[in-house]
């Protein structure tokens, strides 16, 4: 009988740290494939149609009924990415980011938003 290079203890503990370390790298990389995402222009096409500016206080109540005071990008259950980034992915505007401070047509109140 040959013996073990490993006992099941290393074994065992060697596992567990690479299985730990699958989510932060998964991590690291969904931030990496966000930082290389462009900024969306307000003169895309589809940003024009949805009525998307990268600030909010730019949108005239007045001529834009559905704009609600204090409505960002930033409290918008379409923003994915990481809270608190100035710059974040979009369900709606697919492989473009939007700024946290902008607004468009669609905007929907998160869960528990202001």
């Amino acid at each position: 009988m040959s013996e073990s290079r490993y006992d099941r203890r290393t074994l065992l503990k060697n596992v567990l740290v690479g299985l730990a370390a699958v989510p932060a790298a998964h991590l690291a990389r969904t931030a990496r494939a966000q930082a290389a995402l462009p900024h969306l222009d307000e003169k895309d096409t589809l940003a024009v149609s949805l009525g998307y500016v990268h600030d909010a206080k730019k949108v005239d109540p007045n001529k834009v009924p559905q704009y609600k005071p204090g409505s960002t990008c930033a409290n918008c259950l379409q923003l994915v990415g990481k809270e608190g980034d100035e710059w974040r992915p979009c369900n709606l505007f697919p492989g473009k980011t939007v700024h946290a401070n902008g607004w468009c047509k669609v905007w929907v109140a998160k869960p528990g938003a202001k």
